[in-house]
């Protein structure tokens, strides 16, 4: 059985739990765990050894929580006060996890499902999608990572252009795929803007709402939005359903054409926050 799984942020008991509910075992089922792996929750190591020690069974994306990790771990940023991934970076084997998480993906395809963090601009379609994350999974991989996550953070550029080259080429791509939320008609990022889809800001609307969006009819699935809730449209699954603030933690089983959900309840209740 196949299923994608929304948010963990640190939240082990949870995400045990959830793997009893749905009798997870990783010589038959395989898991997509849709990103922000760590941090929030009091267990980010604990996360990333459960998920390692499943080896192929399990695909993570990375998230901009795990991103973050990335940057603090290579100097490119400092520890927010909430930051609760300190037991990954205190680890005796740090090392090895920090380049296990370089390894992981940006982007995939799971039983016909474009699986993303965030979301996509409308200008990209499904084959656009990967192979921009592709571009990303390359670098993150490679001697330029340390340099780059220097100079990740920022809100620009705010549109797309196949013009865009370097560190603003990189950080756009991260930026729509970690972070995005609303666009409007031209693919303008707003990226400050984190209240549920009713709270869009005047002229923008959820990306997965764009007028003319180029992976219409492609079935997507994303986190990152725990304020949006879950959504569970024909072609569309969000399931990031705040399990870190106190919400739960859902799986989709998606492979046989089937659509069956499991939430456990979570027993963090963390402030709100991105």
């Amino acid at each position: 059985m196949h299923y994608l799984v929304g948010d963990l942020q640190g939240c082990d008991d949870a995400f045990e739990r959830l793997l009893a509910e749905i009798g997870f075992s990783p010589s038959r089922d395989r898991l997509v765990v849709l990103g922000d792996l760590v941090n929030r929750g009091p267990g980010s190591l604990a996360v990333l050894r459960r998920l390692r020690g499943f080896g192929d069974a399990a695909d993570c994306l990375l998230g901009n929580h795990d991103l973050h990790l990335l940057a603090v771990a290579f100097g490119g940023r400092t520890m927010h006060r909430g930051d609760t991934f300190a037991d990954v970076l205190d680890a005796p084997d740090r090392d090895a996890w920090i380049e296990w998480l370089r390894a992981r993906r940006m982007a995939l395809v799971a039983d016909g499902w474009l699986c993303v963090h965030a979301g996509v601009v409308p200008q990209w379609d499904r084959d656009a999608t990967l192979a921009r994350a592709a571009e990303v999974e390359a670098m993150l991989t490679s001697d330029a990572l340390g340099d780059f996550l220097h100079r990740m953070y920022a809100d620009e550029p705010v549109r797309w252009s196949d013009t865009l080259t370097g560190a603003h080429r990189l950080r756009f791509i991260i930026n729509v795929l970690t972070r995005i939320r609303f666009v409007d008609a031209q693919g303008t990022l707003d990226l400050k803007t984190k209240e549920g889809a009713g709270g869009a800001p005047p002229g923008f609307a959820p990306w997965f709402d764009a007028p003319g969006r180029r992976t219409q009819g492609v079935p997507v699935a994303f986190g990152h939005w725990s304020t949006l809730g879950l959504v569970m449209r024909p072609e569309l699954l969000a399931l990031d359903t705040g399990c870190v603030w106190g919400g739960c933690l859902s799986a989709v089983r998606i492979d046989g054409g089937r659509r069956e959900l499991v939430q456990v309840k979570c027993a963090q209740a963390q402030r709100p926050g991105g």
